[in-house]
């Protein structure tokens, strides 16, 4: 699947987890920051999605440790994500 194909495919996940709230974070997260994401941020991503929101929302609050797995550069960048545009 090309590059194009994926983005189109993970901004819908992102945009309907199933909360509004979950929603506006991780589909916001994914506007504010996939234009700049390598093949490997992408696959990291597309991997990520298939959490449960609420442990998601946790790590990004910092109420749960992040697992080993997720930890990285990426995970920080959604921490540190402080603002996103609301449709």
């Amino acid at each position: 699947m090309d590059r194009d194909t994926r983005l189109k495919r993970l901004k819908f996940r992102a945009h309907h987890r199933g909360t509004r709230e979950a929603d506006m974070m991780i589909g916001g997260f994914f506007e504010a920051r996939h234009a700049e994401w390598t093949d490997a941020d992408i696959d990291w991503f597309e991997e990520f999605l298939e959490e449960q929101d609420v442990d998601i929302m946790a790590w990004a609050f910092k109420a749960q440790d992040v697992p080993e797995r997720w930890q990285g550069a990426m995970i920080e960048d959604l921490m540190r994500l402080d603002f996103v545009t609301l449709p």
